[in-house]
């Protein structure tokens, strides 16, 4: 982090940290799909994959409206979920089929809700910083993340996790 005085920086280096984030996780999401055994999940992380360049480009813009220069700020605490959500979905995954349809699901939704909270958290500064534009934009991201959490929990409560019991 920058030397930040005022919650604009703060914003800004915000919204370059969820850029990171997003490319990180897009990145993970191409090998753990390769992984997926349920075909309805393989079809709701490529989806996803769609939503994640979406709301990376929703970011960009927002940047770029602040007269702030387009670049990414790594983001550690993505780097940390993706590191973990590969281990557990590719280099140490269960053993195909719905057990490790189960791991991709949490895998997935702890990365998203990672998400959440930082998408969340730069709409409300988005808010106090009176760019009601740039709120709204936030917080459709935020509620894109919570439907495709919310279909995946119904996927793994209806089926894979179902499934897995008798694995």
């Amino acid at each position: 982090m920058a030397d930040i005085t005022t919650l604009q920086e703060l914003y800004v280096d915000e919204l370059k940290d969820l850029w990171s984030a997003n490319d990180q996780m897009a990145k993970a999401l191409k090998k753990i799909v390769k992984q997926a055994t349920n075909d309805k999940l393989k079809d709701l992380l490529q989806k996803s994959q769609d939503g994640i360049a979406a709301h990376t480009d929703i970011l960009k813009g927002l940047i770029e409206r602040q007269d702030e220069k387009l670049k990414k700020e790594h983001c550690k605490g993505m780097e940390g979920l993706v590191t973990e959500a590969l281990k557990h979905t590719v280099e140490e995954a269960p053993a195909s089929g719905p057990v490790l349809d189960a791991a991709i699901i949490a895998q997935y939704q702890r990365m998203t809700h990672y998400g959440i909270t930082g998408f969340g958290t730069v709409a409300a500064f988005a808010k106090a910083l009176k760019l009601e534009d740039d709120a709204g934009k936030l917080e459709a991201a935020v509620k894109d993340m919570h439907r495709g959490d919310d279909v995946m929990s119904e996927l793994a409560e209806s089926a894979v996790n179902v499934e897995a019991v008798d694995a």
